[in-house]
């Protein structure tokens, strides 16, 4: 954090107040990531909602208002709360208008940890190592989620108990698990969440020390495939031969969905494709990258694949994928046990790029998947959760209010990249709300994200708080 002699005095009070506690920040942040919040386990149902009230709690006592835990629903279970608050009394500017409402989004909820053998210390037990702090949750999203609520703090404090903005804050706790609670909350209430704009940090940034923007998203559909062949799991000595093997035939399938390129042969599937535009793909050429670095350190495989004649970007933020996650089934225990299992699954998932959308997808990959099912078992696809791919517009003040926020904490021109995986919130915002979104993170490329080790890089963590100050209080100066 650095503080300008010439600066507003409520934005160098924040800064101020930011770096004299920076430290109490993350001892508080530190708390909230020992609380294992793993929403797709049913085991951690009480952690989840435990993490809901920590946050709950927080912003009640900075002063937010109307702080409340909002339960959810789905057609298929009970799903994990909400943490709603607001501050709506942002004095009126010179010209007698109202101040703008900036909706403030984030998650509390994390991966599962698995495999837990390749952790170097405990993952839900925070260790500061080489600047970063590292434990699951850190960067995904609860360490960016808390730059929100310090930031908050840090303008209240400095504001006398006022806000440069109206302010309404939404955090969930399903957005690892497709955010199915959420979307239907903001389309039940959409008066509840009128704004002008909403601020979204669950991204990264393209290279440490570069300030980032992210101007798009992938969307996804999340798939299950099941294959049932005999009544039974058998003996493969006694019947191997003549039984079905499910894992045989999901293999079978799934070499079908994705060629030697990664380009993936299902009828139609590229019909709805927008390519970039020429000045994107010029920009994202200028940008400092290493294909050998990238492949080494951030990969770590022999050999990168994917589609002839598209570049590294193009690939993971502008081209549909298809990955397998897991084929639970038959026998995962040490030891030998030679059984033909009656019944495997594949966790099967797309990322979709702009103009797919999920249903029309899903619709053409469950087609082609019971079109190639193999002789002697029957197939179920079903479809778990998904997100819309989203491209946001840049042509407005908020963008611009980011874009100076961050010039100002890191001293240099922001740039813009687009993100490969999905935020299922940002299609509800932009889609049901109709308002700009910033997708303003502080992650960094090597963060492991969904991954054994992820950490969040301190100094990111707390320009992370700066920045959405500066912003807050860009917005408010109007």
């Amino acid at each position: 954090m650095f503080i300008r002699g010439d600066e507003p005095v409520t934005i160098k009070a924040a800064v101020a107040f930011g770096l004299e506690h920076k430290g109490r920040f993350v001892e508080e942040l530190k708390a909230l990531l020992r609380i294992p919040s793993v929403s797709t386990d049913p085991e951690h149902v009480g952690d989840v909602r435990r993490a809901a009230e920590f946050m709950a709690l927080e912003l009640k006592r900075i002063g937010m208002e109307h702080v409340r835990l909002v339960e959810t629903t789905t057609t298929e279970r009970q799903g994990h709360p909400l943490v709603y608050a607001d501050w709506l009394h942002a004095a009126p500017g010179a010209d007698g208008k109202p101040k703008p409402t900036v909706l403030c989004y984030g998650h509390y909820d994390v991966q599962p940890t698995e495999p837990f053998d390749e952790w170097t210390s405990p993952p839900f037990e925070p260790t500061e190592r080489d600047g970063n702090l590292c434990t699951r949750g850190a960067v995904d999203d609860k360490g960016q989620m808390w730059m929100h609520v310090k930031a908050l703090e840090s303008l209240m404090v400095a504001g006398g108990s006022t806000l440069p903005v109206n302010v309404l804050v939404i955090f969930e706790g399903e957005e690892e698990i497709g955010g199915k609670g959420i979307a239907r909350f903001v389309r039940e209430h959409k008066d509840e969440l009128k704004a002008d704009a909403a601020l979204v940090s669950d991204t990264s940034m393209f290279a440490p020390e570069l300030p980032t923007l992210c101007v798009g998203v992938r969307g996804i559909i999340y798939t299950e495939i099941e294959a049932r062949g005999a009544r039974t799991d058998l003996h493969s000595g006694m019947y191997g031969g003549a039984a079905p093997n499910p894992f045989v035939a999901l293999a079978q399938v799934i070499a079908k969905l994705r060629d030697g390129d990664g380009r993936i042969p299902i009828p139609g599937f590229y019909d709805e494709v927008r390519q970039p535009s020429a000045d994107e793909l010029k920009a994202w050429k200028a940008l400092p990258f290493n294909e050998e670095h990238y492949r080494e350190t951030e990969i770590g495989s022999v050999a990168l694949m994917g589609e002839p004649g598209f570049s590294v970007q193009e690939r993971t933020w502008t081209r549909p994928t298809l990955d397998v996650h897991g084929m639970p089934g038959g026998f995962n225990e040490v030891g030998a046990k030679t059984v033909i299992p009656s019944k495997a699954v594949a966790k099967v998932s797309v990322r979709l790029v702009p103009d797919m959308t999920p249903l029309e997808s899903f619709a053409k990959y469950k087609a082609n998947v019971e079109s190639i099912a193999p002789k002697g078992v029957v197939l179920e696809v079903r479809l778990i959760h998904s997100a819309d791919p989203i491209v946001v517009s840049t042509d407005n003040s908020y963008i611009r209010a980011a874009t100076e926020a961050m010039r100002k904490v890191f001293e240099k021109e922001p740039v813009f990249m687009r993100l490969g995986a999905s935020i299922p919130i940002v299609g509800d915002l932009v889609r049901e709300l109709k308002i700009p979104t910033v997708l303003m993170g502080f992650g960094l490329p090597d963060d492991n994200l969904h991954a054994p080790h992820e950490k969040f890089h301190m100094a990111s963590f707390h320009r992370g708080i700066e920045s959405v100050v500066r912003f807050l209080s860009g917005v408010g100066a109007g």
